[in-house]
């Protein structure tokens, strides 16, 4: 390994890497569990998502999309990080207390576990290597 590589991963450039890995492996499981079957398969989600803040099936689908797809797509280029963890924390709320209730923790786990990855970005932002990172240093 070379030393740039060991500072960044063990120096104090450890947290920008942390983030950045959390931004990666969250969007990605994010996107491929959750977004692309809803898009991909959208007549098939239409006719089976729940609708638990009676918006429409149509709505509630869009809006799981914009937050299963672009906003995590937008969250693993680390741009407007914090913003656009937001609708995921929101819809993974809701999935959680509200769709899932009756899930234990085992059942919920990896939701749980998703709201921690995100709960953490959107204190934390999106770290050195991100976008936002780019945009603020720019005069």
């Amino acid at each position: 390994m070379t030393t740039r590589l060991l500072k960044t991963l063990v120096g104090p450039g450890a947290p920008d890497a942390g983030l950045l890995y959390a931004r990666l492996a969250g969007a990605a499981l994010l996107l491929w569990v959750h977004g692309l079957p809803k898009l991909l398969h959208w007549q098939h989600e239409l006719a089976h998502i729940d609708d638990p803040l009676h918006l429409g099936r149509g709505v509630t689908l869009l809006c799981a999309l914009f937050a299963e797809v672009v906003c995590a797509v937008l969250i693993a280029l680390g741009l407007f990080t914090r913003l656009a963890t937001l609708p995921v924390l929101f819809l993974l709320l809701v999935s959680m207390v509200v769709v899932h209730a009756d899930w234990t923790i085992e059942q919920g786990q990896f939701g749980w576990l998703l709201l921690i990855v995100f709960g953490t970005l959107a204190l934390a932002g999106g770290g050195r290597y991100s976008l936002d990172a780019r945009l603020v240093r720019r005069p």
